[in-house]
C-alpha cells in the first residue's frame, strides 16, 4: 500500500472529479496514474496560491484503474462525460478520451479542450502519457473547505506530505498506516463541499453556452 500525495493546482471538480459517488482522477498527474496500482492511497493537498494553511482537497483509495477507452464506454461513468449545456458539474465532467484508431485520441469538448471547443494538442499530449483512470468509492472531497493537515504529517520522523510541485510517493509503511488510519478515524466519506474555484466568477473559468 503506497500513498500518493500532490498539489492540485486548480481546484474545478476536474481533476479529480468528485461525483456521481465516485471519485475519478482521468486527467492531469499521469506519474501517479501510471503508478499506482488498487489499494494505493492518493491526497490532494490545496495549493499557496488558494489557501495560507496548507489543507486537503481529498483524499482517495484506489479500487479500480481503467483504460481510457473502457472508461469512456462503461455506463457506469456516462454522467462523467462534459456538457456545455448541462449543469456546472456537467461542464467539468472527466470522462473525455477514447481512442477512434490505435494512438488517434479524440477529445470531447471539455475543459481541457481549446476554448473554441476544439481539441487542445498540448493536453491530448500530457493526459495521455497514461491511459489509466483512477477510480475509488472510499474517498472525502472537502474542495473548497479543505480541511488542515495534521502537524504530525508535516514532520514525521523526517518525511512530510506537504510539497510545492510533482508528486511524493515515498513514505515509510509507519508514515502511510498513520495517515490512512487518521483519515479513517475522521468517519468522511464523498463529496462534501464544492470545488474551490466555483467561487470565483463564471466568466473566469467557463465558456458560454453556443
Amino acid at each position: 500500500m503506497r500513498l500518493y500525495s500532490y498539489v492540485v493546482a486548480r481546484d474545478f471538480g476536474f481533476a479529480p472529479n468528485p461525483f456521481s459517488g465516485v471519485c475519478t482522477l482521468a486527467t492531469c498527474k499521469p506519474e501517479i496514474r501510471q503508478r499506482a496500482v488498487v489499494g494505493d492511497w492518493i491526497s490532494g493537498l490545496t495549493s499557496a496560491a488558494d489557501r495560507n494553511v496548507l489543507g486537503l482537497i481529498y483524499i482517495m483509495r484506489v479500487e479500480e484503474i481503467l483504460t481510457y477507452d473502457t472508461y469512456w464506454r462503461d455506463e457506469r461513468f456516462q454522467s462523467k462525460k462534459p456538457s456545455r449545456i448541462g449543469s456546472v458539474k456537467q461542464l467539468f465532467g472527466d470522462n473525455i478520451y477514447h481512442q477512434v484508431e490505435p494512438d488517434i485520441w479524440q477529445q470531447a469538448d471539455s475543459h481541457h479542450s481549446l476554448e473554441n471547443g476544439a481539441a487542445n494538442p498540448r493536453n491530448i499530449k500530457n493526459d495521455t502519457k497514461s491511459h489509466g483512470v483512477l477510480v475509488g468509492r472510499r474517498f472525502a472531497y472537502w474542495g473548497s473547505g479543505a480541511i488542515d493537515v495534521p502537524q504530525e504529517f508535516l514532520d514525521f520522523n523526517g518525511h512530510t506530505i506537504q510539497l510545492k510541485r510533482g508528486y511524493r510517493s515515498i513514505f515509510p509503511d509507519e508514515f502511510v498506516q498513520a495517515f490512512v488510519g487518521w483519515f479513517e478515524s475522521l468517519g468522511a466519506q464523498g463529496f462534501l463541499e464544492p470545488p474551490f474555484m466555483w467561487q470565483r466568477p463564471r466568466s473566469t473559468w467557463a465558456r458560454p453556452s453556443a
